[in-house]
């Protein structure tokens, strides 16, 4: 991949110029202008040349050029009109021989419900601002994921790659334990982004699980996760009181799944808040039995 040409700082800004872009804070828009940055991210992804990789917000494409040359096909999904009608005239001059290798979807990341292929990776500099509801929505969407890693404002990695214990850890790092097992990738410094934002950026991996960790419904296990750390400082027996619908209904669910009723959420990893969904089903189970 190194002796390919990559959009450096001058290619970027001749693009957004062509285009009329300036890049805008409502979507999030920072443009990778470094090709050593995104020859990194690309090594760090550990894309198989026979992988299809789905890449959110491609933006000018300076990430999809480093993508491209290690996957075997690609799908961008942009919600921007004109950068998704630029990208294949981008990827035509500079990658001509990768040109059918890549479909290009006009829609919110958010949204999206249907691709053209099925992706095997996710690699992607996310929007600072939705970053975390996205990757939720896509690893729920597309299940044929079986790694990602994403660019995202360095404290949003911290806090996804955050484990039971940790001040960060929340809602975020819960969620995407129940996909995969999460770990910190890099740091990525300000100056390599145009705009340069103010604060640095960090890269996060993703390997997914091959199986679901357990058959009760992730609904109903982020439901309770969601219970758990709106009151973070409180006991799970009163945070969970509203779920179960009374603290002595909570303590009952969380001592049959071998969980302090004293404990705080935040000490518990995934299998911690299954275990408590679980049970909760279980107990529901045997007292209908028992009508």
């Amino acid at each position: 991949m190194n002796d390919k040409p990559l959009l450096g700082p001058q290619e970027i800004r001749d693009l957004a110029d062509m285009l009329g872009i300036r890049p805008t804070k409502t979507l999030g828009q920072n443009f990778v202008i470094d090709p050593n940055t995104i020859r990194r991210i690309v090594a760090a992804a550990e894309i198989s040349p026979e992988e299809t990789v789905l890449e959110v917000g491609p933006g000018l494409g300076s990430l999809t050029l480093g993508i491209l040359d290690a996957a075997k096909n690609m799908v961008a999904v942009e919600i921007d009109p004109p950068l998704a009608a630029q990208l294949p005239h981008t990827i035509e001059k500079f990658r001509p021989e990768k040109a059918g290798d890549i479909q290009v979807v006009l829609n919110d990341a958010l949204k999206v419900t249907e691709l053209p292929v099925a992706p095997d990776a996710l690699v992607a500099n996310l929007p600072y601002n939705v970053a975390v509801p996205v990757l939720l929505h896509l690893f729920a969407t597309f299940p044929s994921i079986r790694h990602a890693l994403v660019m995202v404002q360095d404290e949003v990695a911290d806090r996804l790659a955050a484990v039971p214990g940790s001040k960060i850890y929340g809602v975020p790092s819960v969620k995407a334990n129940w996909y995969a097992e999460v770990f910190k990738a890099g740091v990525i410094g300000k100056n390599v982004f145009w705009p340069a934002p103010k604060i640095n950026s960090g890269l996060v991996g993703f390997t997914m699980r091959p199986e679901p960790l357990s058959d009760i419904s992730r609904d109903e296990v982020f439901t309770i996760i969601d219970a758990a750390f709106a009151q973070r400082r409180k006991t799970l027996r009163a945070a969970l009181s509203g779920w179960a619908g009374s603290g002595a209904r909570a303590e009952q669910i969380l001592v049959r799944a071998g969980i302090a009723p004293t404990e705080r959420g935040e000490k518990l990893d995934i299998h911690g808040f299954i275990a408590i969904a679980e049970a909760a089903r279980d107990l529901a189970a045997e007292e209908k039995t028992g009508e």
